[in-house]
């Protein structure tokens, strides 16, 4: 009797410790994903940025089982009678951001070792993913959401190769739902002409040449040799996981990204890939590159920037030359994107970095906001999907109250992935709303 007294205890403790954990999750986990859509759907009334240059004011937008299938002005729509007709009168609607060489869902907490799955041991890591290790359960992915960023590349860090990046949407249950495009492209870091070195006794710096800059280059040229010759055997008896991770190098499938800062270290970065007969190359970083905009533009070399709020590295640099560089190279012919990529939780600003672009060169904002979709989707392959708004492509993409480009402005409404409606809650908004009860702001 006393037994099963005891195993009823028991019962009950369990039924209420289910309860409070159902409770907890309910209270602090992300939303669930977006359904897919149900119905067609018709936003009519807005300012429409098609991310082409083009605006149309007072414009309709129409989508169904995912994909857009007009875009226009107010009235030329001939959707069936039974979509879902939403007023978006007064506000605007804007391609999804695309955010390039970022560790978003690949790095949670700085400080929490076990959180951080961005970078592998070892030099040479082509084989290395970062697609199966993306997790979509990330606190930091909703809050991009609400900053109008639906798309993400996921890059590894590290070593001399560091291996493969995929790009993401924003929502999904795992890898396997949000992943649009696997294994985009390598990356590589390629060695700096000058070394710097910090001291932590009296935190000076000091820049010096590389002494160990050709040790690396011999490296490199050794590795890209024995890829190439893997991948011209065809089908060799051994099977080589690093090397058989290279192969889209080589039949032009996939990018090779090339972190590189100075000019000098550019143009024999491009050099050295264009000997192995590598086409599709993209500089990333390139604090130098105004100085060569000739060069990339005649071999048709993008660059994704480095984040353009900070100084410049240079002492006798314009200090405005961060916020110009994305105008110069877009005016000298060179696709440009901007990234975030020093801070990964940052990246929800990186639609002000644009409009910075804009506001300190002659690029109109409409351009600038070429920076952060239609020229990021070109680069990785993806802009038969995204990048801008045409019939055709996944009706992905975001309302505003006002100029994305602008933190005043930026306020998304509502927000879309393939069509489906995106749950805008996050931490912070929970946070916000819990803090504005305490202060008696409710």
């Amino acid at each position: 009797m006393k037994i099963n007294n005891y195993i009823k205890q028991l019962a009950s403790l369990s039924s209420l410790a289910v309860m409070f954990c159902l409770t907890f999750s309910v209270q602090a986990q992300n939303p669930a994903p977006a359904k897919a859509q149900a119905k067609p759907t018709v936003l009519t009334g807005g300012t429409i940025h098609l991310g082409n240059g083009q605006v149309i004011e007072n414009g309709v937008i129409a989508f169904d089982k995912g994909l857009i299938t007009h875009v226009g002005a107010a009235g030329s729509n001939t959707s069936n009678a039974n979509a879902e007709v939403i007023d978006i009168k007064g506000k605007h609607v804007f391609p999804g951001i695309i955010s390039m060489n970022t560790t978003v869902g690949i790095q949670e907490i700085a400080s929490v070792r076990a959180t951080l799955d961005y970078a592998e041991v070892g030099d040479i890591n082509p084989h290395v993913r970062s697609l199966v290790a993306y997790n979509t359960d990330s606190e930091v992915i909703p809050t991009l959401r609400n900053a109008g960023i639906l798309l993400s590349q996921a890059v590894p860090q590290g070593g001399i190769v560091s291996g493969s990046s995929s790009v993401f949407y924003s929502d999904g249950w795992n890898w396997e739902d949000a992943v649009l495009k696997k294994d985009d492209g390598i990356w590589i870091n390629w060695p700096p002409f000058l070394a710097t070195s910090f001291n932590y006794e009296d935190f000076s710096t000091s820049v010096k040449r590389n002494e160990k800059r050709q040790e690396t280059i011999d490296l490199f040229r050794t590795t890209f040799a024995d890829a190439k010759g893997y991948y011209e055997t065809g089908k060799p008896a051994t099977v080589n996981m690093r090397l058989e991770a290279m192969k889209d190098l080589f039949n032009g499938k996939a990018n090779l990204y090339i972190r590189a800062e100075y000019a000098k270290d550019i143009i024999e970065s491009v050099k050295f890939a264009q000997e192995f007969g590598l086409k599709k190359i993209v500089i990333v970083g390139g604090d130098q590159a105004n100085k060569i905009t000739g060069f990339l533009k005649e071999h048709n070399i993008p660059v994704v920037l480095n984040a353009a709020h900070r100084l410049p590295n240079g002492t006798d640099e314009n200090v405005y030359l961060p916020y110009e560089m994305p105008g110069i190279l877009h005016k000298a012919g060179v696709k440009v994107a901007i990234t975030y990529a020093e801070e990964w939780w940052r990246t929800r600003n990186i639609a002000y970095l644009a409009g910075t672009s804009s506001g300190f060169s002659d690029v109109t904002p409409e351009q600038a906001l070429q920076f952060i979709t239609k020229n990021p989707a070109e680069i990785m392959g993806i802009d038969q999907y995204v990048g801008t708004l045409e019939k055709g492509k996944h009706a992905s993409f975001v309302v505003t109250s006002g100029d994305m480009l602008d933190m005043r402005g930026n306020a998304v409404q509502m927000a879309f992935i393939k069509g489906g409606k995106v749950n805008l809650d996050d931490k912070q908004k929970r946070l916000y709303e819990k803090y504005k009860e305490k202060y008696g702001q409710r």
